[in-house]
């Protein structure tokens, strides 16, 4: 009796992706690595781009950019709205941040990430370029164990209380910025101790989702809005909670977002608020951090690692490989 394995059409495909989008953020990875330490943040993030974008164009999807580099009117690729892809196969949304943590590429230190995502079309919340404020932990608890409008005290011993510990025992993750001052007296008042970070909040937030690991329980502060989708995909992906809201406080910024179809701009999101379908999520190291090893170059061969994760079976593949035919990282 002979046995074959039929998988549906549209299971092939995604799963297919699952290794494509790791090519995209290693591409990525590599062209700002080799500006590791030049001290030229925008060098590097635009050869990521440029990078990012070449090998977006090369998969088997109608792709439109939801989270990009930009409006269109500052941005002169991978701006939101950007349809990218073959124009033949799934529609898919995508979020990308070609390089996040330029500063930390510019100065070649620890944490720098390639990282992009990709999801139904119609499922990932389309987010202007502004700030949002954040909190985040792991899986494992209650629902609304932590609420983004609680003092981060309480947000502290709550976590403590549910996960069975002293606040003491509590490391809560926070950017380095002033506006965050209070936040980090809040977060001490508890006992509890503050790791800050200078940038690179993705990664911050998806250090919450293996606290074993990274020692990292909680993620609270204010950053980037398309770096919170992107962080919300990957907590769909591996389990954990995040509450965001969207800081728009001009009439300017509520008109953009209003323009993009954001009708409640004081909306609380969850995870499934901002990215509701099947998604993708994929990031590539480009200087060695908790999270990723960096880009390494030898003599004939280039090193990488990715992480890449499907929400619909919650799997989380590493791909440490080894590239010996150079020239595909070279311009077309």
């Amino acid at each position: 009796m002979s046995t074959h394995i039929s998988v549906p059409p549209q299971m092939l495909l995604e799963r297919i992706l699952t290794l494509e989008i790791v090519r995209v953020t290693e591409r990525a990875a590599v062209s700002a690595a080799r500006l590791r330490g030049h001290g030229q943040e925008k060098a590097a993030d635009k050869a990521a781009v440029d990078a990012m974008r070449r090998e977006l164009n090369k998969l088997p999807i109608e792709g439109t950019v939801v989270i990009g580099e930009g409006e269109r009117d500052e941005a002169p690729m991978l701006f939101i709205g950007e349809k990218v892809g073959l124009n033949a196969g799934p529609k898919v949304d995508i979020a990308v941040d070609p390089l996040e943590g330029t500063t930390l590429c510019a100065k070649n230190m620890p944490g720098s990430i390639a990282t992009m995502a990709m999801a139904d079309g119609g499922t990932l919340l389309h987010a202007p370029d502004v700030y949002m404020q954040k909190i985040a932990i792991g899986p494992g608890y209650a629902k609304n164990v932590i609420e983004l409008d609680a003092p981060p005290a309480d947000n502290v011993r709550r976590l403590a209380k549910a996960k069975g510990v002293d606040p003491t025992a509590i490391n809560v993750l926070v950017l380095d910025r002033p506006r965050h001052a209070e936040i980090i007296n809040s977060v001490r008042s508890t006992g509890a101790a503050v790791q800050l970070i200078t940038d690179g909040d993705v990664a911050g937030v998806i250090h919450c989702a293996k606290p074993d690991e990274t020692g990292v329980d909680m993620y609270i502060g204010t950053g980037g809005a398309p770096e919170g989708v992107l962080a919300a995909v990957a907590l769909r992906c591996i389990g954990g909670q995040m509450q965001c809201r969207l800081i728009l406080d001009t009439e300017e910024k509520r008109e953009r977002a209003h323009k993009m179809g954001v009708i409640d701009p004081k909306m609380i999101y969850g995870i499934e608020d901002m990215a509701k379908g099947d998604c993708l999520f994929a990031a590539t190291g480009v200087t060695t951090g908790s999270l990723l090893t960096g880009v390494k170059f030898k003599k004939d061969v280039i090193e990488t690692e990715t992480v890449v994760m499907r929400s619909v079976t919650g799997t989380v593949r590493y791909i440490k490989a080894e590239h010996r035919q150079l020239e595909k990282f070279h311009l077309d």
